[in-house]
């Protein structure tokens, strides 16, 4: 899967994004045995599967933040309508995939490479509690 996600030619980055979170989707049922539904409910999953990759020494680290950032990316892009954007992480000087909703601006793969690197402190989910405190109410899907 990795091979494939590598090797693809995306229209954008929107497409890419997707792409690799269904292939979260698809390892977290297969490799960690967790279900990932792109819902607010599967954190709890997703934060299983980050606490399970932080206890591994040896990663690739720029396939997995970027396989487990973008679905992190997804649910809050599905949940409040957002868009992915290609901008500066704030203090960076390279550009990095964001999640654009209502003026703000998520940064999923940074969070994810913090949870991985430095652990539980980093909770996913108080990170959700925080976006959902300041985003308030999802949109509305029809």
């Amino acid at each position: 899967m990795r091979k494939q996600l590598e090797e693809a030619t995306f229209a954008d980055l929107d497409a890419m994004m997707a792409a690799y979170a269904a292939a979260a989707v698809t390892i977290a049922c297969e490799v960690f045995r967790q279900r990932l539904d792109y819902n607010s409910d599967s954190m709890v999953a997703f934060e299983a599967v980050l606490s399970e990759l932080s206890e591994k020494t040896e990663l690739d680290y720029d396939f997995e933040v970027k396989l487990w950032g973008s679905y992190l990316g997804e649910v809050l892009r599905r949940r409040y309508a957002g868009g992915w954007e290609m901008t500066q992480y704030p203090g960076g000087v390279a550009a990095v995939p964001a999640v654009e909703v209502r003026g703000s601006r998520l940064f999923p793969l940074m969070k994810v490479y913090r949870r991985i690197t430095m652990g539980d402190s980093e909770s996913i989910a108080a990170f959700f509690d925080m976006v959902t405190e300041r985003l308030g109410r999802p949109a509305q899907v029809n």
